[in-house]
């Protein structure tokens, strides 16, 4: 017998009942606990979408501060925007870093990774793009500065699965070349160019107007003391063996009096060597290109940047992939004048640093402003090529084509044509 000793007294029971109504008590307990917890099921969860892959070609490094780096951005910009987007990327596809790469090549690669759209971005990409696009029909292609999907260009012959876009830096350039000269204490402007071209000749010819205009009609001086000189350097970067070394050339600009070297090219060697001239003494300043935040290496000495803002135009190509109401174009974006720097709106912009003195930043602004109004057109007549022929006649303002299709540098200016 086993005695229970309970708050209303002492109870004899046998052990067979009491582990019978100990067994009823816990069945109870654990029918009563499961009631209680029981919940409905949850609806099954829809499968996430996979992503929508876009593939980007880089002709430098995705983090050069320039080009590159610029259009890597742009792709961050367009997977922030468009929902379940997804950038995969290619860099450093060039002559030096992976030599005998071409462009179907790499498109085949991306492909396979699950890219429905691909963008190539350097104008010396256009030929291979064309070759690509043809290969893979059924794949939108855009190459950034080419012109093979301008119907009214010189070089048409794009397939339907391919277009171009690129950015008008013919205004960041004018706005550059002004700030140099009203910067420059010696009238030297040293212009560090990349390989030769009717893109590179009408931006280093867009830099020389800005500079010629601020230096007449701002600053009232002569025009035949400013010297503007082009050095060519054979690519849009650095390529030991293959090109001039870009160091070397913005340190011969500096020793020889160009107290303002613009930069053409995809990275910051101007910038660079202005600092260190600067720490040395020398009064030298520097005006970097590409990159919006390009001048965060050495801000005391850049005037600013000119620069592409490329996150509204790869946001536009890949709604129209995504969307699948592709249909091919040719853009050719300018800035929003109400706002160059807005980050939604303008395809090129300018931002001013350190090295810019208050007062001639407002008078960069006032320039700007002339740009946006009208009253200010530097590619109106007259003007002639270095070779004397004429541009431009009196009064006559350029065409799109007679823009883009740039032949040769203008009078007044210092440096090969070709």
């Amino acid at each position: 017998m086993l005695k229970l000793h309970l708050a209303g007294g002492n109870f004899m029971m046998g052990s067979k009942k009491l582990w019978m109504v100990v067994a009823v008590f816990t069945c109870l307990a654990m029918l009563l606990t499961a009631c209680g917890e029981k919940k409905k099921p949850e609806p099954a969860k829809a499968p996430e979408p996979a992503p929508f892959v876009f593939g980007v070609v880089l002709v430098g490094p995705y983090n050069d501060h320039g080009w590159s780096e610029a259009h890597y951005m742009g792709g961050k910009y367009a997977e922030s925007k468009i929902p379940n987007a997804k950038m995969i990327y290619v860099d450093n596809v060039n002559p030096g870093a992976k030599p005998g790469v071409t462009i179907p090549q790499v498109a085949e690669d991306l492909i396979s990774k699950g890219a429905r759209i691909i963008f190539t971005t350097s104008d010396d990409f256009k030929d291979g793009t064309l070759e690509a696009a043809k290969k893979y029909p059924n794949i939108p292609f855009v190459n950034v500065s080419g012109d093979h999907a301008w119907k009214e260009g010189k070089d048409y012959k794009a397939p339907n699965n391919l277009s171009n876009f690129m950015g008008r830096m013919e205004y960041g350039k004018m706005i550059a070349g002004c700030a140099a000269a009203l910067t420059t204490q010696t009238g030297k402007i040293g212009y560090l160019g990349p390989l030769i071209n009717d893109e590179t000749r009408r931006l280093a010819v867009s830099a020389y107007l800005g500079a010629k205009y601020a230096w007449t009609n701002i600053l009232k001086k002569d025009p035949k003391k400013l010297k503007f000189k082009a050095t060519w350097i054979g690519f849009w970067f650095n390529i030991p063996g293959q090109t001039l070394d870009p160091t070397k050339v913005a340190v011969d600009f500096y020793k020889s009096g160009y107290d303002v070297v613009i930069s053409g090219i995809d990275t910051t060697e101007a910038l660079v060597e202005a600092n260190k001239m600067a720490k040395a003494g020398k009064k030298v300043r520097a005006i970097q290109y590409d990159y919006k935040e390009a001048c965060k290496e050495a801000e005391e000495v850049c005037l600013g940047v000119p620069y592409f803002n490329w996150g509204p135009a790869y946001v536009k190509a890949v709604k129209m992939a995504l969307e699948n109401r592709w249909t091919q174009y040719w853009d050719w974006d300018g800035p929003d004048w109400k706002d160059i720097n807005h980050p939604d709106t303008s395809a090129v912009g300018f931002v001013k640093s350190r090295g810019l003195s208050q007062e001639n930043a407002e008078k960069v602004d006032g320039f700007i402003k002339g740009l946006a109004d009208g009253s200010i057109n530097l590619f109106k007549g007259p003007r002639q090529f270095q070779n004397g022929k004429t541009y431009l006649k009196e009064g006559e303002v350029a065409t799109d084509l007679q823009v883009w299709y740039f032949p040769q540098l203008l009078q007044g200016m210092e440096g090969r044509s070709k």
